[in-house]
């Protein structure tokens, strides 16, 4: 159950849809608030000021990055896509328009559930300011450059150090190829995917029990990678 009973914003014109939404978030302790065009929407997230926005893509009166666009000029309100448009291109242009998940329909309400939770758990990110940083096992000290699990200390090169830190300033969120690379490589290198798959299979194989099947650093497939608490 939601200790808080955070307030959800839906916004989706599919009636059906929205009724299964209504009463899965009530069930486990969220209000709920719908909308079905962006303009209503745009004006109930202002009004109202939701912990967390579902958002479908096919709105009726805009397209739904627009609208993410629109809500990331002047909020920071987790914003999870629910959307059919499952090709690899909608996901990444939804998260770098400022979304901070995404879920193809149809969807299950556990998984959904544990998005949402996600979402609400981080919805500040991890300010510029922290200078140590704790998940499960691992400890990082940032401003000391030391990563330890378990106790025992970590050796990670200068751009594992860097892919480690991006992430986890940005817990439980997918971050695309692109955002990844330009953070850590730079803007001139958007196009060597290849340095993620290399840096991300390095960093599992010190950080996790088994980095074929990662607890703290996921794939999102063909979309980027996101880092889970433990």
């Amino acid at each position: 159950m939601s200790d808080a009973g955070d307030l959800i914003l839906v916004i989706d014109d599919e009636p059906q849809l929205l009724r299964f939404l209504g009463a899965a978030l009530k069930s486990h302790g969220y209000r709920v608030l719908t909308a079905t065009n962006a303009e209503e929407g745009e004006r109930l997230a202002l009004s109202h000021i939701p912990a967390a926005i579902l958002l479908d893509l096919g709105l009726p009166d805009r397209d739904g990055l627009e609208v993410v666009g629109a809500l990331r000029s002047w909020s920071d309100i987790p914003i999870i896509v629910i959307s059919a448009r499952g090709k690899e291109d909608d996901k990444v242009m939804a998260l770098e328009s400022g979304a901070n998940d995404y879920l193809t329909k149809p969807f299950g309400t556990r998984e959904l559930i544990a998005r949402i939770r996600v979402a609400l758990r981080n919805r500040i990110g991890v300010p510029a300011s922290v200078t140590l940083y704790e998940s499960g096992e691992i400890r990082v000290d940032l401003e000391g450059h030391v990563v330890t699990r378990r106790g025992e200390i970590i050796h990670l090169t200068p751009n594992e150090f860097k892919l480690l830190v991006v992430l986890l300033r940005h817990p439980g969120k997918v971050l695309t190829h692109n955002q990844l690379l330009k953070e850590v490589w730079g803007s001139a290198n958007l196009q060597q995917t290849h340095y993620l798959r290399v840096y991300m299979n390095q960093l599992r194989h010190k950080l996790e029990d088994d980095p074929t099947r990662p607890r703290y650093l996921q794939t999102e497939l063909g979309v980027g990678y996101r880092l889970v608490e433990g």
